[in-house]
């Protein structure tokens, strides 16, 4: 059994210890294991071994291994977790099942577009800069709730959820806390949160899908 195995059982395992500590039903966080950087042959043995939700970064990356994983994996729901260009819309909603990162009204309404054009939709969610970092990309948390209202009255877009990524030197659980109180003012049911060092954490806070790449693949 390869390394990458190995790992993602023992980060299931985990999931399931935190949902069991947080007094949460078993299974009710999902894994979306972060492929970004490695390539279908790293990746196959993970899917192989059970695992059949994955995130990716770029569009143009998993543009080159993905299609071909998809044909032969059927159920396999691919999510994207990075920054979206609005140049990429079409290709984004070609290929993914879930887009986690929309952000702001251009990208909003290119996905509205796209949508419409190709006849089906990726789940969508709003992604949340809950820490106001000025690199970060990520609508301000005091806009979420009416940007949220807006994707949905404006551009006609369902969305299911809500996604962060924390600062990196701060304590998560504040900015968990507050992804889900924007959650519920939103009304939205999915919240992505925790990533390879906080997953456990996020678990205890509420996410509905936790994003982990290095604590499976190992670094790149």
């Amino acid at each position: 059994m390869g390394d990458a195995v190995q790992q993602f059982f023992t980060v299931k395992a985990r999931i399931a210890a935190a949902e069991h500590e947080a007094g949460r039903q078993a299974g009710a966080v999902t894994l979306v294991a972060v492929s970004k950087t490695f390539d279908a042959a790293d990746i196959r043995p993970v899917i192989e071994a059970g695992q059949r939700v994955f995130g990716e970064n770029r569009v143009q990356e998993a543009q080159g291994k993905w299609p071909a994983l998809k044909e032969a994996f059927a159920d396999i729901e691919l999510h994207l977790i990075g920054p979206l260009q609005s140049n990429k819309a079409k290709e984004a909603v070609t290929l993914f099942d879930v887009i986690e990162t929309v952000d702001r009204e251009k990208i909003a309404a290119e996905l509205a577009k796209e949508i419409a054009r190709q006849g089906h939709a990726p789940r969508l969610y709003v992604q949340v800069n809950t820490g106001s970092e000025p690199q970060k990309a990520g609508i301000e948390p005091r806009q979420a709730v009416a940007f949220v209202a807006r994707c949905r009255d404006v551009h006609g877009l369902a969305i299911e959820g809500l996604m962060c990524i924390p600062p990196a030197d701060e304590n998560p659980g504040p900015h968990f806390a507050l992804l889900e109180k924007l959650g519920r003012e939103a009304g939205v049911a999915k919240l992505s949160m925790g990533m390879s060092g906080d997953y456990e954490t996020a678990v205890a806070f509420g996410a509905t899908s936790v994003r982990v790449g290095s604590a499976i693949f190992g670094i790149r």
